[in-house]
């Protein structure tokens, strides 16, 4: 039997005609921190989405700690165990920080009570940083303490495996080193991460393993070294500069 955490078997998503994820193999082990990289249009944020629910697959299977997860329905992924955040952050601006998390305690998370739920949120509002913006509005939260916000929603799903979908996008430096530190914390507490990410900077300093996306096909999954030395992800997605000048220890 497998210890995979999370099995995509042969994988596709078509829409229409066209195929955005084709055919992908690919398994996440338990405790690992998954890079998920390509170009634009590649097929990363489908592929979240199909193990999410949000589009089912229209071939293949996904099997998820052995059971077959292929055909659950969004919150029915969730309650199973499959967090996420979005790349487009957008809370619930009529809601304060706290009762967004809440929301998610409550019905994803299996909080028995609204009670349970705001003693969850505030817990993962302090791991992220967030206590003292629990009692604001949402909106008035900034880029960076919306992306926090993502992450303490997605913790308070109580995930075993959590989805980043472009974190660090539209952050600067010193906020970026806050969310990896946030991410390593994260993935310290036992939960298995996959992280969709354009900064190769972020991806190589924190991920264990990267699987690489490219027309919706996985042409590569392996250590870092082994990625960033691989001819076809040099020719499709890093260039010739990055393989030459970029370091797995960059």
């Amino acid at each position: 039997m497998s210890g995979a955490l999370l099995e995509l078997k042969s994988v596709t998503r078509a829409f229409g005609g066209l195929k955005a994820v084709s055919d992908v193999t690919l398994s996440i082990e338990r405790g690992e921190i998954l890079g998920l990289i390509g170009p634009n249009g590649a097929g990363k944020t489908t592929l979240v989405n199909v193990v999410t629910g949000i589009h089912p697959a229209t071939a293949g299977r996904v099997v998820f700690e052995g059971r077959d997860i292929t055909r659950l329905k969004p919150f029915q992924a969730a309650r199973a165990g499959i967090g996420r955040t979005f790349q487009i952050v957008q809370p619930f601006p009529e809601l304060t920080v706290i009762e967004n998390v809440a929301a998610s305690a409550l019905f994803a998370g299996s909080a028995p009570g609204m009670r349970a739920a705001r003693e969850r949120a505030m817990e993962h509002l302090a791991f992220v940083g967030l206590a003292e913006t629990a009692d604001r509005s949402a909106a008035t939260l900034t880029l960076a303490m919306r992306k926090r916000l993502e992450m303490a929603k997605g913790l308070a799903m109580r995930p075993k495996l959590l989805l980043f979908d472009e974190v660090n996008a539209g952050l600067n430096t010193a906020e970026i080193d806050q969310a990896l530190a946030l991410i390593r914390a994260i993935a310290a507490t036992g939960v298995t991460i996959l992280i969709i990410e354009h900064l190769m900077k972020v991806v190589l300093s924190v991920c264990t393993r990267i699987a690489v996306l490219h027309h919706g096909e996985l042409i590569a999954a392996g250590t870092p070294k082994e990625v960033v030395g691989n001819p076809r992800v040099v020719q499709a997605y890093l260039g010739k500069r990055y393989a030459t000048q970029g370091s797995p220890h960059a």
